[in-house]
């Protein structure tokens, strides 16, 4: 009697609806949301619980078949699609989207890696509380992926990263067990913190299958600003005066450059400009409160301080939710606008000290500037953490060009400035396949020879995402 194969055999422990092979089935799988990356795969296995993830992984690991982890499938480094060679399995966490428990008193919420992070939102709301990890793709994205990236998003200046929201993971092995680290304790000093090791680990190390995320008082009044600044000193001037007048209620600072809003309104229907004049910058800042009145009025007066002292020029505050809504939606919307676009776009998502983003961002545009004559720069993000999605388009390449996509000339210029600052050339959106010439050209010796060192120890077949995160061994 021939063995049955290992296909039939993950067919045997996900069920008939758990396992797609058809290439039409498993098309989606294996590209990244941006077009980017494309892989291939005999099989997409998508397990309905931890007890069919451990039962996969096992398989896989006494077949010594590599696994790529997959959550929505949104990150914008490749990390959760396969590579090319064709003989990596996708195991997909989107089956496992249940939540399990919500907890108002002790302020948690428990829920399986492939919930939406929008109805992780929706189920704290509804017990009165906030989930504040948001960020522009929330409707699809699924929280396991947003461990695995360690996501940061708008909230980061008050909430911190995702590893920062987090008080217990499930994890299964590269060797089929599982780790039941499920706590719901603020306070744990038994030893290392593991679930710190699974957090931004890219699949890499494990696969997450579950967790309980920290909860907090639901802001009862939201208060919202769109202001032109005269420039990014004048904009951390005006966050510096807001931390002082508002402290921890703001929750959100973003500076968009002029040309960030022009793709806006160019290629996103329904939008318009706030402002009647353009500016060259403009800040985005949310407060929220559990107090019902008197935010909007403490806005109105940090901004008229501001506007007196110069460090704005013009200002929007609207009048409802929807006008808010509006406003966030330009923000959020500048990665598809940038899509519209026919050229090349360098994509960095890089960090440095925040009394630093201005200086950094005149240094790197003049580089750029010298390098690529005409280069359009696309530069917004989270001032207040000091990220900044530093983007460039370069005119007359195409992001149809291979050698256009492959080229490492605009990315160096801008990353040599960061090694410079002292910064991160990746700030939350992870390393992936994307990144790993840089993160061999710039990431300090003795940190890579410690990743290395865990990577052996916990997987030492090399079946966990293979070739993401870790520069080329001999184990990816």
């Amino acid at each position: 009697m021939t063995a049955p194969s290992l296909i039939d055999r993950l067919a045997a422990a996900v069920g008939p609806q758990g396992l797609l092979t058809d290439p039409r089935d498993t098309e989606p799988y294996i590209v990244d949301w941006r077009r980017i990356f494309r892989g291939a795969t005999p099989a997409v296995v998508r397990p309905a619980s931890t007890e069919q993830v451990a039962a996969v992984v096992k398989l896989c690991a006494e077949t010594r078949t590599a696994i790529v982890p997959q959550g929505g499938n949104t990150g914008m480094c490749g990390a959760a699609v396969p590579r090319a060679t064709g003989g990596e399995i996708v195991l997909s966490l989107a089956r496992m989207n249940r939540i399990l428990d919500v907890d108002a008193l002790n302020n948690t919420l428990t829920a399986q890696a492939g919930c939406v992070l929008a109805n992780i939102q929706q189920a704290a709301r509804d017990a009165g509380r906030l989930f504040p990890l948001s960020l522009g793709a929330e409707g699809s994205c699924q929280i396991g992926g947003n461990l695995s990236t360690n996501a940061g998003g708008v909230n980061v200046l008050r909430y911190g990263n995702t590893r920062d929201l987090v008080l217990g993971l499930q994890v299964v092995l590269p060797d089929g067990r599982v780790w039941d680290g499920m706590r719901r304790l603020r306070k744990d000093n038994t030893g290392y913190d593991l679930k710190q090791l699974f957090i931004g680990a890219e699949g890499t190390l494990g696969v997450i299958t579950a967790a309980v995320l920290k909860l907090f008082p639901l802001p009862r009044s939201v208060a919202t600003a769109w202001a032109a600044a005269p420039g990014p000193d004048a904009a951390l001037a005006l966050l510096a005066l807001m931390r002082e007048r508002c402290g921890d209620k703001l929750t959100a600072f973003e500076l968009i450059s002029r040309n960030c809003l022009d793709l806006v309104l160019r290629h996103i229907p329904g939008t318009r400009d706030p402002l009647p004049a353009q500016h060259e910058w403009y800040v985005l800042a949310d407060l929220g409160d559990a107090r019902e009145d008197g935010l909007r009025e403490e806005l109105e007066q940090a901004l008229a301080d501001a506007l007196q002292r110069g460090f704005v020029v013009d200002v929007a505050l609207p009048e409802s939710q929807s006008q808010a809504a509006a406003l966030w939606r330009l923000r959020e919307s500048i990665p598809e606008a940038a899509r519209g676009e026919p050229g090349m776009l360098y994509r960095h998502d890089i960090a440095v000290a925040i009394g630093r983003v201005p200086d950094f961002i005149r240094e790197a545009r003049a580089a750029l500037d010298a390098r690529f004559p005409g280069v359009d720069v696309i530069c917004f993000g989270h001032l207040g953490d000091g990220n900044l999605h530093y983007n460039a388009f370069v005119p007359g390449r195409n992001r149809d060009d291979a050698s256009a996509r492959e080229a490492g000339d605009v990315t160096q210029v801008v990353y040599d400035i960061v090694q410079r600052y002292q910064g991160s050339f990746s700030a939350e959106h992870g390393i992936g396949q994307s990144k790993l010439a840089e993160i061999a050209r710039y990431k300090d010796a003795v940190e890579l020879d410690a990743m290395r060192a865990l990577k052996r120890t916990f997987d030492p077949h090399g079946i966990m995402n293979p070739g993401k995160v870790l520069p080329s061994t001999s184990q990816n």
